[in-house]
């Protein structure tokens, strides 16, 4: 029997389209069968940025504290309700007892905030994606929520839809835009056990759709899920619809964080945050995507009282990026603007020195994974490496004054320094290559910081 070619055809298609446009069950066993966009693990570096009514208190201690959490300026209102003596003594002594949180919202007025400048130093600090917060724990939305009226940035204070005015920006300048979104509200009277439901489906699921539907972010970063399961957040039905139905469906990538048993088990990459992995197996080293998020200082959200002595240097968030992608991660790194709506000068040095180093160094971080290499991780404790198909990588984060000798390669092509044109001496002895650093006189090191190989055709 003769094949009708055009009923071939039309097989093919339909087949083609069960693939390419797979619907996924509002469960996780059908959710987690989605792959984390591959974007998203080739950007490697982001910006994140928490910013709200929490940035004109600005307060949190940096030091003598137990716990990083208690460094948070963004935690401020619930420092307040429960009574944290030492946010308590603060507000009451520079704003007075009857000074309530909501009242900073008239506070809160972002009037030196040019969202296009913002989005040419993320540009300029070699970041690839952007995620703000478009509502944190006190419930205050960046945009104009139906769901929040008067409690948003565009019915008090600024009055301004902030996350339609950056996100216009941030993709102007080729980068990808994503929201940060909190589940849970402190002070929201829905917001308990008794009527949680009604929360969940009269206020959180509605607010989310919508900032979805608005905005179009190809990052939900979602957060303050401790409280409830994800069954009672509705977790899988958001995802299954956002996957299948949404404005993103093929580009969103979500994080972990969808109820009180989903972080490194369920939703999209798995999170990390200040190193605490909220997990008794860790992450690190795991095949499955994961990204590390932290502050330049002690904080996530603006905190006057940071000094150089609480920030991170340019050196040490330069080797951060670097432990992180040759780990198999992202590093999404956060700036705290003032209620003006300023980076502070210390924030913008750190990016600009990031941005500096990576156009040297660039290729070595996106679009690579990481090496497994064989042997001790200690055997070379400043080396790290990554790599991009047959083409290895090794980023020393200090300068190496004696030959640099990696074993688990048994063969390599040209071995150069990025963003130096001096040759370089190599060779190979059984699994062991020998590199021999380049003479370079101080004025023409490439780059700060640290300092790259490039070894084409290895044998690894």
């Amino acid at each position: 029997m003769k094949k009708n070619p055009i009923l071939l055809l039309i097989a093919l298609l339909t087949i083609a389209g069960y693939v390419n446009g797979q619907t996924y069950q509002p469960d996780w066993s059908s959710l987690d069968k989605r792959e984390v966009p591959a974007w998203w693990s080739d950007a490697k570096f982001g910006i994140f940025v928490h910013w709200g009514v929490y940035s004109v208190p600005a307060f949190a201690p940096v030091s003598d504290v137990k716990g990083i959490y208690e460094k948070y300026s963004e935690h401020y209102e619930s420092r307040l309700l429960t009574k944290n003596p030492l946010f308590t003594s603060f507000h009451n002594r520079y704003f007075g007892e009857k000074t309530t949180y909501q009242d900073f919202a008239y506070q809160f007025k972002a009037e030196y905030f040019e969202p296009d400048k913002w989005a040419d130093l993320f540009a300029r600090s070699g970041a690839k994606y952007v995620v703000l917060t478009s509502k944190h724990h006190d419930g205050f939305c960046l945009w104009p929520s139906a769901e929040s009226s008067k409690w948003n940035s565009v019915d008090v204070g600024p009055h301004r839809d902030i996350i339609g005015d950056l996100t216009k920006s941030v993709t102007k300048k080729g980068l990808r835009m994503g929201l940060y979104y909190s589940l849970l509200e402190w002070t929201h009277p829905q917001y308990n056990e008794k009527s949680i439901k009604d929360y969940v489906g009269e206020h959180m699921l509605p607010q989310l759709k919508d900032v979805v539907v608005r905005y179009k972010p190809e990052v939900i970063f979602s957060d303050g899920e401790w409280d409830y399961q994800s069954s009672v957040f509705r977790s899988e039905e958001f995802l299954a619809w956002l996957y299948n139905d949404s404005p993103v469906k093929k580009t969103v990538v979500v994080n972990d964080r969808w109820g009180k048993e989903t972080r490194s088990t369920h939703g999209g990459y798995y999170t990390t945050e200040y190193d605490l992995v909220h997990d008794k197996a860790g992450i690190v080293g795991n095949h499955h995507p994961w990204e590390e998020s932290r502050g330049i200082g002690t904080s996530y959200g603006y905190n006057r009282f940071e000094t150089t002595e609480h920030y991170y240097t340019s050196k040490q968030l330069v080797d951060l990026l670097v432990e992180k992608v040759s780990g198999g991660g992202n590093l999404l790194l956060d700036v705290g603007p003032d209620a003006s709506g300023l980076i502070p000068v210390i924030m913008e040095e750190r990016l600009l020195d990031m941005g500096a180093w990576l156009k040297v160094n660039g290729e070595a971080i996106y679009n690579s994974s990481a090496w497994d290499r064989k042997g001790s991780k200690t055997e070379l404790p400043t080396v790290y490496f990554t790599r991009n198909g047959n083409t290895l990588y090794a980023i020393c984060t200090k300068w190496p004054d004696k030959p640099l000798k990696i074993p688990g390669i048994s063969k390599a092509g040209k071995v150069s320094m990025l963003g130096l044109t001096d040759a370089v001496r190599s060779s190979v002895s059984g699994d062991t290559l020998t590199i021999v650093p380049p003479a370079v006189l101080p004025d023409r090191v490439p780059c700060n910081y640290a300092w790259t190989f490039k070894i084409e055709n290895a044998g690894i």
